[in-house]
C-alpha cells in the first residue's frame, strides 16, 4: 500500500472507511469480521468476534441475541468499541463509541434475508446460557418442525441489531520499520478533527 498522508483521507471516517471496505471485500476473506468490546457491571472488559452488516452516517451496524451476555452488558452500558482487521492489507480500523438498538423494522428486514436455518437457529439458542448440545439440538428440531409449513419465521423478539455510532475512529495502515501510519478522527459537534498518532 502507498503511505497513508492526511491529504488523501476523507473528512468524515465513514467514507474514509467505505473507500477501505471496498478493497477489503475484493482481497479479504471475511471481510466483514470485526471485534466487539464492551464491560461488565463490574468494569472488566469482554470481546467477541461478530459480524458487520452493514454501515452509514449513523454507525456500524451488527445484530445478535439482546439476552446474550453482549446484549445484557449494552443494555447495562451502551458503550463499545470495535476492531476490524484485515491483515492481507495491513490494515486495521478501530472505533468507539455509543450503541443503540436499530428500529425493528430494520431488525426484521435483515432477518429475512437469514438462511432459514439460520433464522431458526437464531430462535433456538439461549446464547451464552449453559445448555446441553443434545438439548439444543432438540430445540432446534422442534422449531424447525414448528415452522416446516410457514413460508417465514418470525424474528424472535429476543433478537435484533445495534448500531455504534462512532465518536472516535483510528485507521491503522502498516509500514516497514514499525513506522506505521495512524490517524484518529474525533467527532466535534457535526465536524471531525483528524490527527497524526504516533505508531
Amino acid at each position: 500500500m502507498p503511505p497513508l498522508e492526511r491529504g488523501a483521507l476523507a473528512d468524515d471516517p465513514i467514507m474514509q472507511f467505505r473507500e477501505w471496505w471496498e478493497l477489503a471485500e475484493l482481497d479479504v476473506p471475511l471481510a466483514e469480521a470485526m471485534t466487539l468490546a464492551t464491560v461488565d457491571p463490574d468494569g472488566a472488559p469482554d470481546a467477541r468476534m461478530v459480524l458487520l452488516k452493514g454501515f452509514g452516517q449513523d454507525g456500524f451496524r451488527f445484530y445478535t441475541n439482546y439476552e446474550s451476555i453482549k446484549g445484557e452488558q449494552l443494555a447495562a452500558n451502551p458503550r463499545a468499541a470495535l476492531i476490524v482487521y484485515w491483515r492481507e492489507l495491513d490494515r486495521q480500523v478501530r472505533a468507539r463509541g455509543h450503541v443503540s438498538r436499530l428500529p425493528d423494522s430494520e431488525s426484521d428486514a435483515y432477518f429475512a434475508t437469514r438462511p432459514r436455518d439460520s433464522q431458526i437457529g437464531a430462535a433456538a439458542s439461549p446464547q451464552s446460557r449453559p445448555i446441553e448440545r443434545q438439548q439444543l439440538e432438540r430445540r432446534f428440531d422442534e422449531l424447525s418442525a414448528e415452522y416446516a409449513g410457514a413460508i417465514d419465521v418470525p424474528r424472535p423478539d429476543h433478537w435484533g441489531g445495534y448500531v455504534v455510532s462512532p465518536e472516535e475512529v483510528e485507521f491503522w495502515q502498516g509500514r516497514e520499520n514499525r513506522m506505521h501510519d495512524r490517524f484518529r478522527y474525533t467527532r466535534e459537534g457535526d465536524a471531525w478533527r483528524i490527527e497524526r498518532l504516533a505508531p
